[in-house]
C-alpha cells in the first residue's frame, strides 16, 4: 500500500505504566506482507531505488538482541545487573519494543520498512544506544534512528527466498501537511543522499582496507611494515567498543585529527543526520558542513586509491624481485 512518511513527535513522552489502559497504534512504517508456502532457509528483503540500488536490506539472519526485555524481562534484567550501560538498561524494562523478525516459517509474515536508508552495520547488538520513547505505550520504545530518511518516491521491494526472487512496487509519499517549497525539499533530499552515499562508500573502503591489513598481518620486512603503517594511518583499527550504533563509536561525528576512512564515515553520516529533524531546507551551516565533508571524502578516497594501486604495485614489485607472491586485496 502507498505509505505516508510521517514523523514521530519530537517531544518524547514518558511511556505509560503497563497497567494503564491504552490502545495499540498500527505498525509504523511501510508495511510489507509476504507468504511462504513452506519453511525457508533464509529470507532477504531489499528496498531498491529507481536506479535499482539497494538502499535498505533486511535478512532473517540479521543479529538480534537475545535475550530481549520485551520477550524475557527476567533474563534481560540479569544483563542489566551486570552491565548498567547496556541497551535499554537505563529505563524500565517494560518500555522496549520487541525486535522485528523476518520469519522463515511457512505461512504469512508481516514486517515494516522504517523508510530510512541503510544504517551502518553493527558488530555488537548489545551495544548501548539512544532510546526513543515514541508512542507513550509500554512495549513501544525503540532505539534511536541511525540513518537518513529515504526521499519520497517509488521504490521496489525485492524478496529473495532460497534463490527465488519476487518484486513489488511501493510508493512513499510525504506528509501532506508539509508545505515546504519543492526546491527546499529537493535540496534536503539531495544533500542527505549525497552524505549517505559518501558514508557508505568510505565505510566499504574501510572494510576493504582492513581486509588488506589482515592479509598483511603475518608479513614482515621493511617494505611490508612501511606499507602496513600507511594502511593503518588511513584505516586505523577501530578501538574496542567503537563498532556499535553510529558505525564507529555510538553517535555520529569524527574524532579529532586527520580524516581517515573510518572518521570520514562518521563525519558524513553526522552531516546527513543533522538535517533529518524536519522537512525544511538545510541551514547555511548544515550546507557548509556537507560541503566540507564532501571535500574531505574526496581527499581521503584519493589517498586510498593511490595506496591500493600505486602503493600496492610498488610493494608487489619488490616482492616479485625477491621471489615472493604478490599481495592482493581480498
Amino acid at each position: 500500500a502507498t505509505v505516508l512518511r510521517i514523523r514521530f513527535g519530537t517531544n518524547e513522552p514518558t511511556p505509560l505504566p503497563p497497567e494503564m489502559p491504552a490502545g495499540q497504534n498500527p505498525m509504523p512504517g511501510a508495511v510489507i506482507d509476504y507468504f511462504l508456502p513452506r519453511a525457508a532457509g533464509e529470507v532477504v528483503l531489499e528496498i531498491l531505488d529507481v536506479k535499482g540500488m539497494a538502499v535498505r536490506t533486511y535478512s532473517s539472519q540479521d543479529p538480534v538482541l537475545n535475550p530481549h526485555p520485551a520477550l524475557d524481562r527476567v533474563a534481560y534484567d540479569k544483563i542489566c545487573q551486570k552491565n548498567t550501560t547496556a541497551t535499554f538498561c537505563g529505563l524500565p524494562l517494560y518500555w522496549p519494543a520487541a525486535s522485528m523478525v523476518f520469519g522463515t516459517g511457512a505461512g504469512m509474515h508481516r514486517v515494516a520498512w522504517d523508510m530510512r536508508l541503510q544504517p551502518f552495520p553493527t558488530d555488537d547488538v548489545n551495544a548501548a544506544g539512544d532510546v526513543n520513547a515514541t508512542g507513550a505505550v509500554a512495549g513501544r520504545a525503540t532505539l534511536g534512528e541511525s540513518a537518513p530518511w529515504a526521499p519520497p518516491g517509488t521504490y521496489t521491494v525485492r524478496l529473495t527466498v532460497d534463490g527465488k526472487t519476487m518484486t513489488q512496487p511501493i510508493s512513499v509519499k510525504l506528509d501532506p501537511r508539509v508545505k515546504t517549497p519543492a526546491p527546499a525539499l529537493a535540496q534536503l533530499n539531495t544533500l542527505s543522499r549525497q552524505m549517505w552515499d559518501g558514508a557508505m562508500l568510505s565505510r566499504a573502503a574501510f572494510a576493504e582496507a582492513r581486509a588488506l591489513a589482515t592479509r598483511l598481518a603475518s608479513e614482515s620486512g621493511a617494505d611490508a611494515n612501511a606499507f602496513k603503517a600507511r594502511l593503518d594511518s588511513l584505516a586505523p583499527t577501530p578501538a574496542r567498543g567503537r563498532t556499535g550504533r553510529g558505525g564507529f563509536g555510538g553517535r555520529f561525528g569524527a574524532p579529532a585529527g586527520p580524516a581517515t576512512l573510518a572518521s570520514i564515515s562518521g563525519t558524513l553520516m553526522g552531516a546527513a543526520m543533522a538535517m533529518q529533524g524536519a522537512e525544511v531546507a538545510p541551514t547555511a551551516s548544515q550546507a557548509a558542513a556537507c560541503d566540507r565533508a564532501g571535500r574531505q571524502l574526496a581527499e581521503v578516497m584519493k589517498q586510498w586509491t593511490a595506496l591500493k594501486t600505486e602503493g600496492l604495485a610498488e610493494l608487489n614489485a619488490r616482492r616479485k624481485a625477491a621471489g615472493q607472491p604478490a599481495v592482493t586485496i581480498p
